[in-house]
C-alpha cells in the first residue's frame, strides 16, 4: 500500500456502514431496554452499584476460563489479577456491609467463549435481595422479563409467549419427561453421586458417554442433547432444584439434600438467567472452592485463587438472601429476534 494511503474498511468490520446499518434497529432497541432495566429496579427500591472489573479472584467455576493480567501499583510489587467473570463476589461483600437491594449492569469477561450466543466480553445484569429466596426472586425475574422484553420473545424458529403462565419444572422432572431417566435415583449420596448408574441409564436411551466421564459430565451430555433444546419453546421455563453436586454457590435445599435451591430461566431454548438462594456459610464456600480448584487442575486448567476477603465478609455475617445473573445481550436477542449475539453488541470484540 502506498505511503499515507487510507486502507479500505473491510465489509465484515462491525463499523462498516452497511453492516452497522443492518444492526441499527437492534441497537436502538438495546438502548431502550437498558433504560427499562434501570426504571424497573428504581421502581422497586433497588440501588444501582458499580464494582471493579479487576479482582483477586474472578469467580471460581469449573468450566469458565478467566482473563488474567498484571496489576502494577507504584507502592507495591506487581501481582496477578483477573477480569471478573461475574460481579458476584464484590456484590456479596456489599450485602455483608449492609446493603439490602442492589443491582448492577456489569461488563464481564470469559475467555474461549465465542459462538452465536457467547462472546468473550458481554453485559451481565445481577441483582440481590436480602430476605428473599430462590422462588421469590424467580417470580420477580418473570415480572422483569415481561416488563423489559414485552409480551413475546423470538429466537430462531421459536416464538415464546411471555404473558402466559411460566412453567416451573425441576431438573429431575425434566430429565424424566424427556428421557425417562430417574435422575435422583443416581444420587443417593449427594456428595458422591453414582456415576455407573447414570452411565448405564444414559447409554440405555442412546446418549454417548466416555469412559473418563464423571457424573457431572454424563449429566451435561444428557442435558445438552435431550433436555435444553426442549426448554421454553412455547412458554418460558424456570428449571429448578439442580442436583446438589451442581449447586455452584447455592444453598442446599432444606427439603431434599439431594438438590440445591438453584434455578435457571430458559426462553425459546435459550438459557437466559441463573439464580439461587445464596449459600452464606463461609466454611462451606471454602470447601466448594477447594473442590472446584482441584477439579480444574485435574482437567489441566490453571487453579484460581480464593478470595479470602469474600470469606471474611461472609464470616462477619450476611443475611439470608437470593441473587440472579441475567445475560442482557441474550435478552436483547429475544426481544429483537436477532440470531447472533454480535448483532446486538455496539462494538463486538475484534482484532482487525
Amino acid at each position: 500500500m502506498p505511503k499515507n494511503e487510507t486502507p479500505e474498511i473491510s465489509k465484515n468490520a462491525w463499523w462498516h456502514p452497511d453492516r452497522f446499518e443492518s444492526r441499527a434497529d437492534y441497537l436502538v432497541r438495546r438502548a431502550d431496554i437498558v433504560k427499562s432495566v434501570r426504571e424497573f429496579f428504581d421502581r422497586r427500591g433497588y440501588v444501582e452499584v458499580e464494582t471493579s472489573a479487576l479482582q483477586v479472584s474472578p469467580g471460581i467455576e469449573l468450566h469458565i476460563s478467566p482473563f488474567k493480567t498484571i496489576l502494577l501499583d507504584p507502592w507495591d510489587a506487581a501481582r496477578s489479577v483477573y477480569l471478573h467473570t461475574s460481579p458476584e463476589f464484590a456484590m456479596k461483600k456489599l450485602l455483608a456491609a449492609g446493603m439490602q437491594r442492589i443491582f448492577q449492569l456489569a461488563r464481564v469477561f470469559r475467555n474461549g467463549e465465542r459462538t452465536a450466543k457467547h462472546h468473550p466480553e458481554f453485559t451481565m445484569l445481577e441483582w440481590y435481595q436480602t430476605g428473599a429466596d430462590w422462588r421469590s426472586l424467580a417470580d420477580e425475574a418473570i415480572e422483569f422479563v415481561r416488563a423489559v422484553c414485552g409480551p413475546v420473545a423470538r429466537h430462531r424458529d421459536y416464538i415464546c409467549n411471555l404473558s402466559a403462565p411460566w412453567e416451573f419444572l425441576s431438573v429431575a422432572e425434566a430429565v424424566e419427561r424427556f428421557t425417562g431417566i430417574d435422575l435422583l435415583a443416581t444420587t443417593p449420596d449427594p456428595l458422591d453421586p453414582d456415576t455407573a448408574a447414570l452411565r448405564s441409564a444414559a447409554e440405555a436411551v442412546g446418549v454417548y458417554t466416555d469412559t473418563t466421564d464423571n457424573w457431572d459430565d454424563i449429566f451435561f451430555r444428557i442435558f445438552l442433547d435431550r433436555i435444553e433444546p426442549n426448554l421454553g419453546i412455547e412458554v418460558p421455563v424456570v428449571l429448578h432444584s439442580y442436583p446438589a453436586s451442581m449447586s455452584a454457590l447455592a444453598r442446599i435445599s432444606p427439603d431434599d439434600p439431594r438438590v440445591a435451591d438453584r434455578f435457571e430461566i430458559f426462553v425459546c431454548g435459550l438459557e437466559l438467567a441463573n439464580g439461587y438462594s445464596e449459600l452464606t456459610d463461609a466454611d462451606e464456600h471454602r470447601r466448594r472452592f477447594l473442590n472446584t480448584i482441584k477439579n480444574r487442575v485435574a482437567a489441566g486448567d490453571e487453579p484460581i485463587p480464593i478470595d479470602e476477603a469474600l470469606l471474611a465478609a461472609l464470616n462477619s455475617g450476611i443475611p439470608d438472601c437470593a441473587g440472579i445473573a441475567l445475560g442482557v445481550d441474550r435478552l436483547v436477542m429475544l426481544a429483537t429476534g436477532a440470531e447472533n449475539i454480535e448483532d446486538v453488541l455496539w462494538a463486538p470484540v475484534s482484532v482487525t
